[in-house]
């Protein structure tokens, strides 16, 4: 009996630690409109999605920092800054996952940056995100890679 108390202890003790870890590694993905409603917990990492707005990108000369707009289509937009190698299909109007912290003065300060793959792919999070605005995925894109 004290051998069967012991290995449920055990294993109690490592399914609460998984369960830890899990929650602590968890990533939620929220929407610039969601962003600005304030519904991302307060210093907490998560995913910010939407498409990079068109004129907003802007490099500092010589350095890796860069500085962009993530919007909705519902005129609902969260200032980015990033400093890193983008990905070489990061382009302003196309679809972004961005990972990192909401800042005190409420821009997003992303420690990864996402951009779709090649021509048949978007994040699901994204491509469901732009066709609830009325935006088209467009043609061949799809938020199922496998459907390609």
């Amino acid at each position: 009996m004290l051998t069967v108390a012991l290995v449920l202890v055990c294993v109690g003790l490592a399914v609460g630690l998984a369960l830890q870890a899990f929650q602590e590694n968890l990533l939620f993905f929220y929407s610039p409109t969601e962003v600005l409603a304030g519904k991302p917990p307060e210093g907490k990492k998560f995913r910010l999605g939407g498409l990079v707005e068109a004129g907003s990108v802007a490099r500092e000369a010589g350095e890796l920092k860069i500085t962009f707009t993530v919007t909705d289509l519902k005129n609902n937009r969260v200032p980015v800054a990033y400093e890193g190698v983008l990905p070489d299909l990061f382009r302003e109007g196309q679809g972004v996952v961005a990972h990192g912290y909401l800042q005190p003065d409420g821009s997003f300060r992303a420690e990864e940056v996402l951009a779709k793959h090649d021509e048949n792919y978007m994040a699901p999070e994204v491509a469901e995100l732009l066709a609830e605005q009325g935006h088209p995925v467009g043609a061949g894109q799809t938020a199922d890679p496998v459907a390609n």
